[in-house]
């Protein structure tokens, strides 16, 4: 008897540490933001020891909102860039993200805060934007670039849709500048992330895949010329908690 076996072809892209045919990558990414939804903010306290509330200050400090300055929050689902940025005087938003059930979530408590209607709600893929060219002042994605399959695409995509002027900022999981504590964070995140995972979300695999995916993220200055490449300009990083996570600075010119 002969055995013949499926070799796939074609081009292939990461998740986490895993090579996988390039069209299955999205759908593999929503099956993780399903099954975490209900538990991914409490997950996000755990996993950073609520330093992610920081970052995200930071980087809405950074940004400076202005009441007429209207917002697109890319993989934003659950609200918290949004809600920041309302908090400190922006004016609309529009939450995009693929997975809708983080969607329902950010709705849920934008709702509980009474602020859901100043927020437009997108089910939407950040790598084919149902957005006009140049009709966005400012775009915004907090740990969202990593999880997409055609990085360059996405940043293409944001480049698009921005005024002249306008202005993207990214924060997202980066590579430690600190010297001494790469063994301490490796070990948080491959021994003790999943296992969080798996008490918290009843999902060790999805926590496993996340602490995989920022490894295989471009460094800050490997990422800052991605951005460079998709035509943005004036292009500025700065590190927060040794370069545990690097928030991304570009305009449209």
């Amino acid at each position: 008897m002969e055995w013949f076996s499926t070799v796939v072809t074609g081009p292939r892209t990461d998740f986490g540490f895993e090579q996988i045919p390039l069209g299955v990558k999205a759908g593999r990414v929503r099956d993780v933001f399903d099954s975490v939804a209900g538990r991914y903010d409490v997950m996000n306290d755990l996993m950073s020891g609520g330093l992610h509330r920081a970052w995200k200050d930071a980087i809405v400090n950074w940004l400076r909102p202005r009441a007429d300055m209207r917002l697109l929050d890319l993989a934003g689902g659950t609200g918290d860039i949004a809600f920041r940025f309302l908090r400190a005087g922006g004016g609309s938003v529009v939450v995009t993200d693929i997975n809708l059930e983080m969607l329902l979530v950010g709705r849920d408590r934008a709702r509980k805060r009474r602020i859901d209607g100043a927020i437009n709600w997108l089910c939407a893929d950040g790598e084919q934007l149902p957005v006009p060219d140049n009709s966005v002042e400012v775009v915004t994605c907090a740990f969202g670039v990593r999880n997409m399959t055609d990085k360059a695409g996405a940043l293409s995509e944001i480049y698009r849709v921005l005024k002249p002027g306008g202005r993207f900022m990214c924060l997202e999981f980066s590579r430690l500048v600190l010297p001494g504590l790469e063994d301490i964070y490796n070990k948080f995140s491959f021994a003790i992330v999943p296992r969080l995972g798996r008490i918290v979300a009843n999902d060790e695999a999805s926590y496993r895949y996340l602490a995989e995916s920022i490894r295989t993220f471009p460094d800050q200055e490997t990422f800052a010329e991605m951005i460079s490449d998709a035509g943005l300009s004036n292009i500025t990083y700065k590190n927060l908690t040794g370069g545990v996570a690097a928030m991304h600075s570009a305009w449209r010119i």
